[in-house]
């Protein structure tokens, strides 16, 4: 697997940032952007279903976006404003 465009995990400071921007959460409309090539950073939780973040994370390596792993899925959450863990969440890109 091609790790150049994989990070370590993201710290509390990065997690508290991603309410300032558009978000993605949930594995089908990530799937759909990342195929339209409309994603700035991916972010998979380490504790969530591999069946669930490696295809997202194989299609994101693909389309050369970055990823980011959050060690849990209920701060993932947290950090995309709802009330449960998200497995996989994504940044737009800024216009």
């Amino acid at each position: 697997m091609d790790t150049m465009n994989i990070r370590g995990s993201a710290g509390p400071g990065e997690l508290a940032e991603l309410r300032n921007h558009k978000l993605i959460v949930g594995m089908k409309q990530l799937r759909k952007a990342l195929l339209r090539g409309g994603v700035a950073r991916v972010y998979l939780a380490l504790d969530a279903d591999p069946a669930v973040t490696m295809p997202l994370c194989e299609l994101a390596q693909q389309s050369g976006t970055e990823i980011v792993w959050v060690g849990k899925m209920h701060d993932l959450g947290r950090a995309c404003n709802i009330d449960v863990g998200a497995a996989v969440a994504a940044t737009l890109p800024e216009i």
